[in-house]
Parts: C-alpha cells; sequence; structure tokens
C-alpha cells in the first residue's frame, strides 16, 4: 500500500534551516553536503532542499510506493501529469508528478 513517508521544503539556507528544526523540535538532521538535509527516522522524514535547481515552490509530499513504474503508469491513467520523469537519487527512485489541482507530489521506492 502507498504511503507518505517524506515531505521535502524548499529552504534557502539549509544550515540556517536544520539549526531551526533542531532547536524547535529536538530534530536530528543529517546533511548530505552543502544544500540538502534530512531527518532519518524511518517513519515519516522531513528534507530540506537548498539547491534552487532541484527546490520546488512549495513543500513537495513524497509516496512510497511498491513499483515505480506501475506508479507512474496509474498517475498518468488518472489524469496527473508527469513533471520529472524517473531519477535515481542517494536512497532510491523516484519521479515527479502534478496532481489535477496542481499540487507537484513524488512517488518514491527506496532501495
Amino acid at each position: 500500500m502507498a504511503r507518505l513517508n517524506y515531505v521535502e521544503l524548499p529552504v534557502g539556507d539549509v544550515g540556517a534551516a536544520s539549526r531551526f528544526y533542531e532547536a524547535a523540535f529536538g530534530w536530528s538532521l543529517t546533511a548530505f553536503g552543502p544544500s540538502y538535509a534530512a531527518t532519518l527516522t524511518g517513519d515519516t522524514d522531513i528534507g530540506l532542499q537548498g539547491d534552487p535547481a532541484e527546490a520546488t515552490r512549495a513543500p513537495l509530499p513524497v509516496i512510497e510506493v511498491q513499483d515505480l513504474e506501475a506508479a507512474l503508469a496509474s498517475v498518468e491513467q488518472a489524469g496527473g501529469s508527469i513533471a520529472r520523469p524517473i531519477f535515481a537519487f542517494p536512497g532510491g527512485r523516484r519521479f515527479h508528478f502534478l496532481d489535477p489541482s496542481g499540487n507537484e507530489i513524488a512517488a518514491v521506492k527506496p532501495d
């Protein structure tokens, strides 16, 4: 069953955002280079995207799926449009789509 497992936030300064969430909520964030950090709880995690070329306009919900290609086909058949085709990243593969209201969402198959 598909489930929400991640929310990625566009941020201007990953270090400042990490310090804020650590201080405000006691979260521990792991840096993945200078422009990305994330919690690694194994539950619904949060990512901080500081690369303007990679950041979405708004928070990016990420849905975990068992079969990425089948999910892509289902999204298209249901009327969604693909914003970013399937691509690999550290931790798995994903694609981004727009729902009928224009919300950008990602579907991921973790490694």
